[in-house]
């Protein structure tokens, strides 16, 4: 073959390939992008690999999970400001209608996925230190003089959201008016030497930096400890009363209409629905929806009184605009240290 002729072949080849012609294969692998909350890290590394093997077995296509944690509304704040995530896991609907107020996320993200789109729950508990030196029992110990609590910013994590509005519903449930219960929750707050950023940086200023003697954070991350930092480092303690907090998901529809993966993020999202996403997620401590499920894992999710955000505070937009807002409840109780 002449050096002109091998040329041509070769241009040939190039333009079959990229234009996908029959028989000509192109290794191209999808990758999406996974924003999600800090504590969420862990059981996402399971997930991801038990969707990619479905994903393959199911369309034989290989597809990439990539990552992206940090507390939620900061997440979301990348999100919103250009980063490329195709889908986005939550810890707070807030952080979701925050993304669907900018466009990134469509208006009725809730319809897109059963059970308002949150396919786990989660609660708020006590993790302290082993034998639990300071017998710490119930939120009323938070208050006590000399115990210092560890417990995420409200404004950049809804760890830290739940945390503020279970201790606000704790008094109220309690019998408390609102204005006990702003009193309550600022005696808490008083007693807070450093908010973390986010779920993992709270458990690091507990367990790596030793301050506090009590950190306030989902159950999930009950197993996260001891799995990062040891078996028998910290006891965990549930309160008599908690929050139900709901873990939300969404397509991000900006992202998706540009790269082509709508229908495999759909994909990414349902499979959280499925007997094994389920499965996965009661192995790291998120309560499923899945009632077949939840009776396995009875010895993991120990029974306490919960009640919803809707119960106490109407909704979690609500919440928002009262306690979280700039010049809002927590602003009054609370000034950064």
């Amino acid at each position: 073959m002449t050096s002109s002729k091998l040329k041509i072949a070769l241009a040939t080849l190039a333009l079959a390939t990229s234009a996908g012609f029959p028989g000509v294969t192109s290794a191209q692998t999808q990758t999406l992008l996974n924003g999600s909350y800090d504590v969420a890290r862990e059981f996402y590394k399971d997930y991801n690999a038990a969707f990619i093997a479905n994903y393959k077995k199911t369309t034989g296509k290989d597809v990439k999970v990539d990552q992206s944690h940090a507390g939620s509304s900061a997440v979301a704040r990348s999100v919103a400001d250009g980063l490329d995530a195709d889908v986005v896991t939550m810890n707070t609907s807030t952080d979701v209608d925050f993304l669907a107020n900018a466009g990134v996320v469509a208006k009725d993200w809730t319809k897109k996925f059963p059970d308002n789109a949150s396919p786990t729950t989660s609660t708020m508990l006590f993790l302290v230190r082993n034998g639990n030196p300071k017998g710490i029992k119930d939120w009323d110990d938070l208050i006590k003089p000399g115990i210092q609590v560890i417990v995420v910013n409200p404004k950049t994590g809804g760890n830290g959201r739940y945390a503020y509005l279970a201790a606000w519903g704790y008094a109220k449930k309690k019998g408390g008016t609102d204005a006990q219960a702003a009193e309550f929750v600022g005696k808490l707050y008083k007693n807070v030497p450093v908010l973390g950023k986010g779920g993992r940086d709270a458990t690091t200023v507990f367990l790596q930096r030793n301050i506090g003697d009590v950190l306030i954070t989902f159950e999930s991350e009950v197993l996260s400890v001891n799995k990062e930092f040891g078996e028998g480092k910290v006891d965990a303690v549930y309160p008599s009363i908690s929050i139900v907090a709901e873990n939300p998901v969404a397509v991000v529809e900006r992202t998706v209409a540009k790269k082509g993966t709508a229908d495999l993020a759909k994909a990414y999202l349902n499979y959280l629905y499925s007997e094994e996403g389920q499965e996965i997620a009661a192995r790291h401590a998120l309560r499923p929806r899945s009632q077949t499920v939840l009776k396995k894992y009875a010895s993991t999710f120990k029974p306490l009184q919960l009640f919803t955000v809707q119960d106490v505070f109407g909704s979690l937009g609500e919440a928002q605009k009262v306690h979280f807002n700039d010049g809002g409840q927590f602003d009054k109780l609370y000034t950064v240290k």
